[in-house]
């Protein structure tokens, strides 16, 4: 690569690198007020709501009291029901009718536990009905059940309702659906003959989730733990991500939100109405070192649609995984993140086909991702050809152009009009080298933002690394180095040493700039020293992913080298310049307007400098 194309691709990752690092999302300042009336309410509210068995009986003037109508349902023993299939095992309580745990079967913590997505411990849930005499919390209330306490679902979905009879007309019905396999379960909420009791105002949902660590990095679990929604006009957005307290207040009524972990959901569906009025908080304390964030959804469920029997909704409990996410609801496969607007296609519609298309055929992810290499850098052939043969055009010319500033001396716009004259004669364009290496960078960028978000990748070992969806600690210091952090990821050395390689490589083939101002082959050194840096905390599967590329490049381009004859290019060069001293070239329109431009700059120079001259003799 000559100079032009290391500074625009210096300047194209700088300006990729600023925007990642320097300008965070800023965090929505709370005042200290504001925060105690409106998250207080909230987790008391969720908290009264699974105080459970433990709490002390009420006697019937209490009872009375706190629950009116509901009175009678205040009281009872809580059974435990639990529905499984092959992918999850839900475990619902009699007390509120609800869902007190969920185990994803499939997965493990990062220290090798059963992944239990949610409990009673870590999260609550409260369904405040709206009576004439206040509000009544269901979560507090005993449903009956003729579910067994324990059952496997076999061959069709099984569905289990919970209900709660204040007369034989008057009853609050809650049923779910589990399916025979899946992570999807279906949730009904009817209130029948409840008319002269429920009013109708909407019904308040709240869910306070103290988020669990799955994964073994608790900053990485910090950053990544938010709240996502889609409004009800189909645009999707979340809760900034980091290690600050977020807020936000909706006034567009939202489909869907979901309590997102690293690579793992919980969230709540509406497939009729919107909810209305969502508040969505999450809460981080430096100071826990067992939660990883709480997050808060508060939600109004409408009334008119649970009255009229449409009170139909979905709970999600399962992997964050793209394949599975798009048959959930409309745009739930967002909650992957796939990168910037620019990038996203191409994760979307190639990198994430390919790898589950390889997926079937390939166990080892290691083994993928080199195939994955190669398959990627045989249809970037053309392309790396192109760019090859054009710095070998720039070698050839390199003693004219070495000529042309002895000449010329240390007039830099004079070089240039001179250099562009000589590239013009003999046919080559100095983007034709730069733009093939600048089409390689949305592949690279786009799986810098994959590879963190990819769950195939999790706890898929490789070699030395027993978890390719995070960094390999393969050496680990008592201490922290800034930047650095307190491990030392062998992958990121082995790729960092390749990129080395490369760079020699390239200075090798570049011809040298004697006039330039920054000695670019010295910063092609630079930059890969800096990006261990960077990377020493990604995704091992992703710096070994570079670490592949960077050999098979090097072995690819030496392989070109073997078919690009610098001889017959000079030959073609020199018909060329035979060419246009006959005037059977045309010239290009980017040529023609950078000869004007350039010729424009010496001829303001000579104006300026003939001022000059006229001042002084007056």
């Amino acid at each position: 690569m000559d100079r032009n194309q290391i500074i625009g691709i210096v300047l194209i990752l700088g300006m990729l690198l600023g925007y990642q690092l320097l300008m965070p999302k800023p965090a929505p300042e709370l005042k200290p007020e504001q925060e105690k009336t409106t998250s207080a309410p909230s987790q008391q509210t969720a908290q009264k709501a699974t105080s459970g068995p433990a709490e002390q009986p009420l006697d019937s003037v209490a009872s009375r009291r706190l629950y009116g109508d509901f009175a009678a349902a205040a009281s009872g023993q809580s059974r435990d029901i639990v529905v499984e299939n092959p992918d999850i095992r839900v475990t619902f309580s009699t007390q509120g009718g609800r869902v007190k745990e969920v185990l994803l079967k499939n997965y493990k913590t990062y220290d090798q536990k059963p992944l239990v997505l949610i409990n009673e411990q870590s999260s609550q849930m409260a369904l405040e009905l709206p009576t004439n005499r206040g509000k009544v919390n269901v979560e507090k209330l005993y449903f009956e059940t003729t579910t067994p306490a324990q059952s496997t679902v076999q061959g069709n979905a099984q569905t289990i309702t919970f209900r709660l009879a204040l007369s034989p007309t008057q009853t609050v019905e809650q049923t779910y659906t589990i399916p025979a396999k899946g992570y999807v379960v279906d949730y009904d909420l009817k209130l029948n003959g409840l008319d002269n009791i429920v009013n109708n105002n909407d019904i308040r949902f709240l869910w306070q989730d103290k988020m669990r660590q799955f994964e073994n990095d608790m900053t990485e679990n910090r950053k990544s733990a938010t709240i996502n929604y889609l409004s009800a006009d189909e645009n999707f957005d979340g809760l900034s991500e980091g290690t600050s307290d977020q807020e936000a207040t909706l006034e567009e009524p939202v489909k869907w939100f979901t309590i997102k972990h690293k690579y793992f959901l919980a969230g709540f569906i509406s497939e009729g109405s919107p909810f209305k009025n969502a508040v969505f908080k999450t809460q981080v304390n430096p100071n826990d070192p067992i939660t990883v964030k709480t997050a808060i959804a508060d939600v109004m469920i409408p009334m008119a649609d649970v009255k009229s029997g449409k009170g139909n909704f979905r709970f999600f409990f399962g992997p964050n995984d793209y394949q599975l996410l798009d048959e959930v609801a409309p745009e739930f496969d967002r909650n992957v993140y796939l990168g910037y607007a620019i990038l996203k296609p191409v994760n979307k519609y190639f990198f994430v086909p390919v790898f589950n298309f390889l997926e079937q055929f390939i166990s080892n992810y290691g083994v993928l991702i080199i195939v994955l290499v190669v398959f990627v850098k045989l249809l970037l052939t053309p392309l790396t050809y192109r760019s090859y043969v054009s710095m070998a055009k720039m070698r050839v010319l390199a003693p004219e152009v070495n000529e042309i500033r002895e000449k010329v001396g240390d007039d830099m716009a004079k070089q240039q009009q001179e250099t562009m004259k000589l590239y013009q004669q003999v046919g080559v364009s100095p983007l034709s080298g730069c733009i093939p290496v600048l089409a390689t960078m949305p592949i690279l960028m786009s799986l810098f933002f994959l590879f963190p978000n990819l769950i195939e990748l999790r706890q898929k070992t490789f070699l030395w690394s027993n978890d390719l969806s995070t960094y390999d600690s393969f050496i680990k210091f008592p201490f922290t180095i800034p930047f650095l952090g307190s491990h030392l990821s062998l992958f990121t050395i082995f790729m960092t040493a390749s990129s080395l390689a490369y760079a020699y490589y390239n200075n090798q083939m570049t011809p040298a700039q004697p006039n330039s101002p920054v000695n670019m082959k010295a910063m092609s050194y630079v930059f890969p020293l800096m990006f261990m840096f960077v990377l020493n905390s990604f995704p091992a599967g992703l710096t070994f992913y570079y670490f592949v590329s960077n050999v098979v490049t090097i072995a690819q381009q030496l392989l070109i080298r073997k078919f690009v004859d610098e001889d017959k290019i000079k030959a073609v060069l020199e018909e060329n310049r035979k060419k246009f001293a006959k005037g059977d070239v045309k010239k290009s329109k980017f040529q023609e307007m950078l000869q004007r431009s350039l010729q424009q700059a010496e001829d303001a120079k000579k104006q300026a400098e003939e001022a000059k001259k006229r001042a002084k003799k007056q």
